[in-house]
């Protein structure tokens, strides 16, 4: 919380006088529900790539590294950004685009990990769903672009 004074005097001597006078001003961040959600999801990636990294290590096979590192960095990272993005810049969270880079990339990811999991234990019969997958998170992505394009303006 921040006290604003209402008179004259100087912020760092403030008497009972100037207490009794001044304004309590409530500066908690605002975050958009859209930001949140966005967050906690990342959170769970964020999870899931630790866990995927521990098995790899304990079982010192490392066949999952790129199921890793896409969990790690479109699951965790590229969510949280735009958690955090989201949060900060509430009109483009509230937008069309937003809601389409949401469902776009929370459909397509999973998609994307359990058929790159597939694929590296040699079925290649996935990847056509794979790629389709692929397709709807490049689409998300080229959302969120056009979207920070559109939407985020300074001041």
């Amino acid at each position: 919380m921040r006290v604003r004074v209402t008179n004259n005097e100087k912020e760092n001597t403030m008497s009972n006088e100037t207490l009794a006078h001044a304004t309590v001003v409530n500066t908690k961040p605002a975050f958009s529900s859209a930001g949140i959600i966005w967050l906690k999801l990342a959170s769970l990636y964020l999870v899931l790539g630790i866990v995927i990294g521990i098995a790899m290590g304990a079982s010192e096979n490392f066949t999952l590294r790129p199921v890793h590192a896409h969990v790690n960095l479109l699951g965790w990272t590229t969510l949280a950004l735009s958690g955090l993005i989201y949060s900060l810049f509430p009109l483009a969270a509230q937008s069309r685009l937003a809601k389409l880079h949401f469902w776009l990339l929370n459909l397509a990811l999973p998609v994307m990990m359990v058929t790159l999991t597939l694929l590296l234990f040699g079925h290649k019969e996935v990847i056509p769903v794979m790629a389709l997958a692929e397709i709807a998170a490049a689409l998300a992505v080229l959302a969120f672009v056009i979207n920070m394009f559109k939407n985020l303006k300074a001041g």
